[in-house]
C-alpha cells in the first residue's frame, strides 16, 4: 500500500502542468544568501538540483552562471522540465540515492524538496557527492502569515484539511534538519502581484489539495474566490512569502 507522503509526494506528478504555470519561484536575494552562506559564487559551479520539478529553481541557478544537472524522480514533472529546458541535463534519481560519484559536486540545492527525503540517507549522500567546501542548500517558500488576508487563508486552508500543513512542515524542518547537520540559516522576504485565478491554481497545487479529492478541492477554491474578491476587488493579488534557507557545508579536507 502507498504511504500517504509517497502519495502526496507522487501526486505532483497529474498537475505538473498547473504547477510550473502557477508555483512562484525565487528572488535574486535568496541566491545572494546562498552564495553568502556557503562563502562561494554558484557562477561557474557544478549544482546538483535535487527535486528539481518542473524547473523553476534550475532555470534561475542556470541564469546565475552554474553548471546545473536537474534530478528529478517524477514522469510529469520530468516533462515539463523538457519542455522548460531542453538544454539542462536531466537525471532521473531522489536524494536518498544520488546517482553521482563522490567529490563531484560544489552545490546540493533543494528548492521545496528536502522534507520529501528520508534525511537519514539524503544527509549522508549529500556529503559523500560534495567536494569539500561544496554547500548543500534547502529552501522553501512560506506564505508571509504575518500578511492579516494570508493569515485568514490560512485559518480556511486549515479548516478545510483539518490541519495546518504549512505550520507542520516549519516545525519538521525546525526540529529535524538541525539534528543531521550543522546549518548556517537566512530568510529573505519577497512578493508577486499575480491574478487572482492564478493565485487559487497555485493553490489548488499543494500536495495536500491534490491528494484531497477534486470535489472537495473546486468547492473550496470557489469559496475562496468569493472571500479573496473582498479584499482584492480588482482580481489582482499581492501573494507574501518569506523564503526560509538553510545552508551547510562539508568541511574542507
Amino acid at each position: 500500500m502507498t504511504s500517504a507522503p509517497s502519495r502526496r509526494a507522487h501526486s505532483f506528478n497529474a498537475a505538473a502542468a498547473q504547477y510550473a504555470a502557477h508555483r512562484p519561484s525565487y528572488p535574486p536575494a535568496l541566491f545572494d544568501a546562498v552564495e553568502n552562506l556557503a562563502g562561494r559564487p554558484l557562477a561557474g559551479a557544478r549544482v546538483l538540483d535535487v527535486g528539481a520539478g518542473t524547473g523553476i529553481a534550475t532555470a534561475v541557478l542556470t541564469e546565475r552562471g552554474a553548471h546545473v544537472v536537474a534530478v528529478e524522480p517524477g514522469d510529469g514533472m520530468g516533462r515539463e522540465f523538457r519542455r522548460a529546458l531542453p538544454d539542462v541535463p536531466l537525471v532521473r534519481g531522489d536524494g536518498d540515492h544520488l546517482p553521482f560519484a563522490d567529490g563531484s559536486a560544489d552545490f546540493i540545492t533543494y528548492a521545496q524538496a528536502w522534507h520529501w527525503t528520508d534525511q537519514e540517507r539524503s544527509a549522508p549522500e549529500a556529503l559523500r557527492v560534495l567536494r569539500p567546501g561544496g554547500a548543500l542548500a534547502l529552501w522553501w517558500n512560506i506564505t508571509d502569515l504575518t500578511i492579516p488576508w494570508l493569515a485568514a487563508q490560512g485559518t480556511r486552508i486549515a479548516r478545510c484539511l483539518g490541519h495546518d500543513d504549512e505550520a507542520r512542515h516549519t516545525a519538521d524542518r525546525a526540529s529535524e534538519l538541525t539534528k543531521a547537520l550543522d546549518f548556517r540559516k537566512g530568510r529573505v522576504r519577497w512578493s508577486r502581484r499575480i491574478p487572482l485565478d492564478s493565485h487559487l491554481a497555485n493553490v489548488g497545487s499543494h500536495s495536500a489539495f491534490l491528494v484531497l479529492g477534486q470535489e472537495r478541492t473546486a468547492a473550496f477554491l470557489a469559496d475562496e474566490r468569493t472571500e479573496l474578491l473582498k479584499v482584492f476587488p480588482d482580481g489582482v493579488i499581492e501573494e507574501n512569502y518569506v523564503v526560509d534557507l538553510l545552508v551547510a557545508t562539508r568541511p574542507a579536507a
